[in-house]
């Protein structure tokens, strides 16, 4: 098959869908764009198209993963693990004028894997302390907030390493637009019946108002997952603060809430490799006790593994429970992108850290401590790992005892 450079045309559709759906931009309202050097095109593109929605203003932060990689190898931690003050003002930027933000993902998903994973961590760390007020206000989902991901070469070429750079380019820029439903004759309809699908079943989970979720399958998995009181199972369309509802992530096909932190016990293993600081993490998985990993294995990436754990007391709880239908659109592309947006989006998932506070009724005008009682876990981490299989069986067990199935197969039951 051979694939063609997207158009224009395209282009402009993926731009528009991006802001309409996604960041659900308003009129006279600022905008943020995040994104490497190397997709300056695309951000352009964006920013065009925020114009024609009525953006007040457009503000770029750029970065630059080569640059980054350079410095790592030629800087010592403690100058290459510094945040300057500039660049925490030009985060925060966004929580003080209310701006929409979106973020442009292209990373290559093994750059750092000849960085010591002590260095690695310790560069993580210290941007996650660096960026704590503007994550911890994104988390309560103060902003709107996007994440969509364009081409790279050298993420193209992990993707489809036998085809040429310009086709392994033009395939990644194919399945993108399969993923978003660009495909379709009218791709913003095709996403608001996605969006309506996907909020009945999450408005089925939180009528349940489940005690626990049971995971077992053939790769051993056996985990019990406490769930808070009046949790919110929500996707495909999040409520920020000012009352406007936005898409986070796109592509998605999740729904998901928060984990009771302290009622996680069992095994679960991975069912893909998890990218974390440029570094491939496979064949791993944790032991859960009283909802704290007390064990953990991975047959590669064990040491960058073992540095995200050590992170902060909330790196070795859980944050996030999402249902994917193993049947879903990403999954039947049988691509493994090496990108967590794609990926979580083709299989159950499960997030060690930090958890959304708006996965519990009234969560968002709760503190910090008030969130921890009611079992919502705080952590400068947030890192998904998948765990769907085609013969995933989740059962919900209800204050009573009684079992209500609710994945069979891999599969919602409803």
């Amino acid at each position: 098959m051979t694939y063609e450079k997207p158009t224009e045309k395209q282009l402009k559709q993926y731009a528009d869908i991006t802001i309409e759906i996604g960041a659900n931009l308003q009129k006279n309202q600022e905008l943020v764009i995040n994104s490497d050097v190397e997709q300056a095109y695309f951000a352009r593109i964006l920013a065009k198209s925020a114009y024609e929605h009525g953006a007040s203003k457009v503000s770029m932060i750029w970065r630059d993963e080569l640059f980054t990689h350079l410095r790592y190898q030629n800087e010592s931690v403690e100058s290459a693990s510094k945040i300057e003050q500039f660049k925490i003002d030009e985060r925060n930027y966004a929580t003080e004028k209310n701006a929409a933000t979106i973020t442009i993902l292209s990373d290559d998903p093994e750059l750092f894997t000849d960085i010591q994973s002590d260095f690695l961590a310790e560069c993580s760390k210290q941007k996650n302390i660096a960026f704590e007020k503007y994550y911890e206000f994104v988390m309560k989902d103060g902003i709107r907030w996007n994440l969509i991901a364009v081409p790279s070469l050298n993420w193209a070429k992990k993707i489809s390493p036998d085809l040429s750079d310009e086709q392994a380019v033009n395939r990644l820029w194919y399945l993108i637009f399969k993923t978003m439903r660009l495909d379709t004759s009218d791709p913003v309809k095709a996403w608001k019946d996605h969006q309506a699908d996907l909020h009945k079943k999450s408005d089925k989970l939180n009528a349940y108002q489940f005690k626990t979720l049971h995971y077992t399958n053939s790769l051993g998995t056996d985990l019990y997952v406490g769930l808070p009181k009046d949790y919110l199972f929500q996707g495909c369309g999040e409520e920020a603060l000012d009352g406007i509802t936005f898409t986070a992530n796109m592509p998605t096909e999740e729904i998901f809430s928060a984990p009771d932190k302290y009622n996680v016990n069992g095994k679960v293993f991975a069912s893909l490799p998890l990218f974390y600081n440029g570094v491939r993490i496979e064949n791993f998985g944790f032991e859960f006790k009283d909802g704290k990993i007390i064990d953990f294995w991975a047959e590669k990436g064990y040491d960058v593994l073992s540095k995200l754990l050590d992170t902060d007391e909330g790196s070795r709880y859980l944050g996030e429970v999402a249902l994917v239908q193993y049947d879903s659109p990403i999954r039947n592309l049988e691509t493994l992108f090496y990108e967590t947006l794609f990926d979580e989006n083709a299989s159950c998932h499960l997030a060690i850290g930090e958890a959304y506070p708006s996965c519990i009724k009234g969560g968002t005008d709760l503190s910090r401590e008030e969130l921890d009682e009611r079992g919502l876990n705080y952590s400068l981490e947030h890192v998904d790992f998948m765990v769907g299989t085609k013969d995933l069986d989740i059962d919900g067990i209800l204050p009573d005892g009684k079992i209500v199935p609710v994945f069979r197969k891999g599969g919602f039951c409803f």
